[in-house]
């Protein structure tokens, strides 16, 4: 199975990040319904390994905790842009969720990058070098500030790639504690 953590992200969110489609020449989209923010990829996992995963992914426990997305950019960067992102404001709860995750998953025997967390949501993906108008579109959303929204629940999450593109679906919600509720740390 093929496997991600992710939070999901509302569906106002979803379409404001729809509208700020642009005419940027090599750019693939990412569809609205796919847009996520990937705590983990984890790939290729043996179904006997998910039970684990899931024990694992359900001893943390932490609070709720609100984000708000925040300009604009490219990996590896805008000279040799692969992915157009955007960003998120700093905010410890979400890298110590990411942290605990990542905890869990190589705590099940499931190896991760060695490259730091990147709170980010992917806009679009590019195969061709740099254009005017992907600068023009990062200098145009660079300050670009969005509304904050509540992480109530992380998510695992199979993708089955098929010949449309990637499904994403959900195997199993993580609920994160409500503000005034105790969780043991």
């Amino acid at each position: 199975m093929r496997l991600f953590i992710a939070i999901e992200i509302p569906d106002d969110l979803k379409k404001i990040f729809g509208s700020l489609r642009a005419d940027i020449p090599g750019a693939r989209w990412v569809a609205a319904e796919q847009i996520h923010l990937t705590l983990a990829f984890l790939g290729d996992v043996e179904e006997d390994a998910v039970e684990s995963l899931n024990s694992e992914l359900a001893g943390i426990q932490l609070h709720e905790f609100k984000l708000c997305f925040s300009g604009t950019g490219c990996f590896p960067n805008r000279h040799r842009p692969r992915v157009l992102w955007i960003g998120l404001e700093p905010e410890p709860r979400l890298d110590d969720l990411a942290s605990r995750v990542r905890a869990a998953v190589i705590a099940c025997g499931i190896p991760q990058e060695g490259r730091p967390f990147s709170p980010h949501v992917t806009l679009a993906r590019f195969k061709l070098s740099p254009s005017r108008e992907l600068d023009e579109f990062i200098d145009r959303n660079n300050k670009l500030k969005l509304q904050m929204f509540t992480v109530h629940e992380f998510i695992l999450y199979q993708s089955q790639l098929t010949s449309q593109g990637a499904v994403h679906s959900p195997i199993r919600n993580f609920p994160l504690a409500a503000p005034g509720v105790g969780v043991g740390l």
